[in-house]
């Protein structure tokens, strides 16, 4: 008698869903196959195959437990049993390595699906022969050929879905689909299943068998266990993943943000080492600074940037050396760039090791700081200049004083010497030569004194229109005199050569002053240049002002820089004890400085020297005046003046009212100002005052306003040997000390009858 068998319901839907489930997890599974590589793809596949392969068999074994056949006892053979279980497993695991060995293409997709589903299918077959049961089974030609079908078409989209790109949804959907696709496969087969009971059934005793009941149990928990243990391992495979490829993406993103930080910096060359020394990278920076490319530099060894002489020295290695072992190194040195010229360069290379703290090579970073080095350069130059300046302004200071108080003493002693003169007998010779030789000698310290006023800029100038070849020419033969016949003098002016504003008396003098030290550095002999030129300021520009250079240039032994550096200082020289004041370049660089000029010195050593006065251009074509001649001043007074005599220094005050007393005034004393106002106040008379200006308490010309408030139209001389005076005071007669009775008395007579054509002529010492 034949029986199709019956089904029970719930174990058809519990099969189903273990059909399901095992298709999602090896769907799951699979692409954790796909975002691996090496052993641990494997890992996946085979854990993929096992989810498939074994999850089909589950539903297979459980959808024969639902089969029932009423009066008839079924047991399973258990060596069929495993072979049933095995081969879904193998073929699944065949099936996803072929595809996945041949990149997925349609051929090895259709093998593998065949391969796939046959085996699928042999499982069934398999299983459904490791039945031991009363009756016989028979199978329908047709349904067989459908299910296998169903099994190869089911494998082959199971690894179609596979290998693509899904998402947990797509995978849901799919694996309901395979599940249905695959249980269909197994109940397909069973429709076309016959079983025929017969008498007598075979032996059971001898063979390995298990109970329905336990067997179900089994599968179904192993199964589960098995699936949700594979699913949770894919899910935390996946979350490490995710972790993984999240600081990888950050890693990456990290390193191409710096990547781009260092190649778009332009002011820094930052680059990498090797161990070696020879460039691995190249930026932006390091190109515009070195003017290499990266294809012409990399590779190249760090020696490449070192000067000739670095390299000599081994510096390039040395500064490795000094990385590796101390951690750092630092320098500011000189480089070289590709066309060969050199900057100055900030450098620091600091080592980079690996975990283990090997050295694996060196990160270079190269700034040009040339400007920095030239701002620093010149801010010192300033400096020097600065204080130098301050320097050479206190010198001046104390040289003013020193040249005022020194003034005061030879005007005691010229004044005295020509009163003695008058009154000694005239007829011992010795006696006449003892007085002239002390009135040269205080002659030569009034010279001595106007050179440290020179310096000082305190001395009285009177600039004028002077035209320079004219000047040099009137002192040719003073200056042939002065230098001897060992040294030539050439000249050298251009034509049209405009006239300069400046003192000409005190030009000469300077102008003397640069041919005698010319000529003491030549001793051998030699040739003095002297000549001028138009120049415009250094500053340039259309409104730049207009100067003209009176230099002199020698060919003798030259100067070092620390001799030119102290060259105008007062009192310095090179010549020796006696033969030198250390003043000529001094007053010079005095005049200059006075005449809105300047003294310019340039000088190598076994070169020769020039000395260069930059003078401003006349702003008129007016010529100088000539000289006037300084001849004994007659008394022309009609009557004995009163003479208020005021000065703070009793030798001068006394020697002033000697002079005038023979010159036949009457004369009042005073020593202070208010002592002055005094005496004015109580005098009945009194014709003209005679006043020192630095005096302590009240100045000079604080008496003068005085004066002038108390006693208006009073005649009142300044004599001082200041030029830096107030604007009311350059409208007062002045006598410049140290005077002599000549220019006293000329200075008297024309302040109280009024100045005459040639005004008030100061004494003029004889140069020494």
């Amino acid at each position: 008698m034949s029986h199709a068998g019956a089904h029970d319901t719930l174990l058809v839907a519990l099969s189903i869903v273990i059909a399901v489930t095992a298709a999602y997890t090896a769907l799951d599974l699979a692409a954790r196959m796909r975002a691996t590589s090496g052993w641990p793809a494997h890992g996946w596949l085979a854990a993929s195959a096992i989810a498939m392969g074994g999850g089909v068999w589950s539903m297979h074994f459980v959808a024969m437990l639902a089969f029932q056949l009423p009066g008839v006892e079924v047991r399973y053979d258990l060596g069929l049993t495993l072979l049933s279980l095995a081969l879904p497993i193998l073929a699944t695991a065949f099936g996803f390595f072929a595809v996945d060995r041949y990149r997925q293409s349609r051929p090895a997709l259709l093998a593998s699906g065949f391969v796939m589903g046959l085996g699928i299918a042999g499982m069934h077959y398999a299983g459904m022969a490791a039945m031991q049961m009363s009756a016989e089974l028979t199978y329908a030609r047709l349904t067989i050929a459908l299910s296998v079908l169903i099994a190869i078409g089911a494998a082959t989209l199971a690894l179609w879905l596979a290998f693509r790109n899904s998402t947990v949804a797509e995978r849901a959907l799919a694996a309901l689909i395979m599940g249905a696709a695959i249980s269909g496969m197994h109940y397909v087969a069973m429709a076309g299943s016959t079983f025929s009971a017969v008498q007598s059934i075979r032996s059971l005793n001898d063979a390995a068998d298990l109970s329905q009941t336990k067997l179900a149990l089994w599968i179904t928990s192993t199964t589960f266990l098995i699936l949700v243990l594979a699913l949770v391992a894919a899910m935390f495979d996946r979350h490490f993943a995710h972790l993984t490829s999240r600081e990888a993406t950050a890693l990456r993103e990290s390193e191409e943000r710096f990547r781009l930080l260092v190649e778009s910096v332009t002011d820094y060359a930052i680059f990498m080492l090797d161990r070696d020394g020879r460039v691995a990278n190249w930026n932006a920076g390091a190109e515009r600074i070195k003017g290499y490319t990266a294809q012409e530099i990399v590779g190249s060894h760090l020696s490449r940037f070192y000067t000739a002489e670095a390299q000599a020295v081994g510096a390039p290695e040395a500064a490795l050396k000094t990385a590796a072992t101390t951690g750092k190194f630092e320098d500011e040195t000189w480089r070289v760039r590709k066309d060969g010229s050199l900057f100055w360069a900030s450098i620091v290379i600091d080592p980079i090791r690996d975990a283990h703290g090997e050295l694996v090579g060196y990160a270079k970073i190269t700034r040009d700081v040339t400007e920095r080095k030239q701002a620093q350069e010149a801010l010192d130059r300033t400096r020097e200049a600065l204080a130098q300046s301050q320097k050479m302004e206190a010198v001046g200071q104390l040289t003013g004083g020193v040249a005022h108080d020194f003034n005061n003493l030879l005007m005691a002693i010229l004044g005295s010497l020509d009163l003695l003169r008058k009154r000694v007998p005239t007829d011992d010779p010795r006696i006449t030569r003892l007085i002239d030789n002390a009135i040269q000698g205080a002659e030569r310290g009034a010279s001595l004194t106007q050179r440290m006023l020179a310096f000082a800029r305190r001395q009285d100038l009177k600039p004028r229109a002077v035209d320079l070849p004219d000047l040099v020419r009137g002192m040719t033969e003073l200056l042939n005199r002065s230098i001897g016949p060992q040294i030539a003098i050439e000249t050298r002016f251009p034509l049209g050569l405009p006239r300069v504003q400046v003192d000409a008396n005190q030009l000469e003098l300077a102008l003397l002053n640069l041919v005698v030290n010319a000529r003491d550095a030549m001793p051998g002999g030699g040739q003095i240049t002297i000549g001028a030129r138009e120049e415009h300021a250094p500053d340039g520009g259309a409104t730049a002002a207009r100067y003209a250079s009176l230099w002199v240039q020698d060919t003798g032994e030259g100067m070092d820089e620390a001799t030119l550096a102290r060259a105008q200082e007062p009192f310095f020289t090179t010549k020796g004890v006696g033969k030198g004041t250390g003043l000529g370049l001094s007053m010079v660089h005095g005049l200059a400085e006075q005449s809105n000029g300047r003294l310019i010195l340039k000088s190598r050593k076994g070169e020769g020297t020039i000395a260069e006065i930059r003078l401003p251009i006349a702003a008129d074509a007016e010529p100088e005046a000539a000289p006037a001649t300084v001849v004994p001043y007659p008394r022309t007074a009609p009557r004995a003046y009163t003479v208020l005599v005021v000065d703070d220094d009793p030798l001068v005050l006394e020697n002033t009212a000697a002079m005038l007393e023979d010159l036949g005034h009457r004369v009042i004393e005073a020593r202070s100002g208010r002592e002055a106002l005094e005496m004015a106040s109580r005098a009945r008379s009194l014709d003209v005052v005679v006043t020192d200006h630095v005096m302590p308490g009240m100045t000079g010309i604080e008496l003068v306003e005085r004066l002038n408030a108390e006693r208006p139209g009073l005649p009142i001389i300044l004599a001082t040997g200041y030029a830096e005076l107030s604007a009311a005071a350059q409208s007062l007669p002045r006598l410049n000390k140290p005077f002599d009775q000549n220019a006293l008395a000329r200075a008297v007579d024309q302040a109280v009858q009024g100045p005459g054509p040639e005004g008030v002529v100061a004494f003029r010492p004889k140069l020494a």
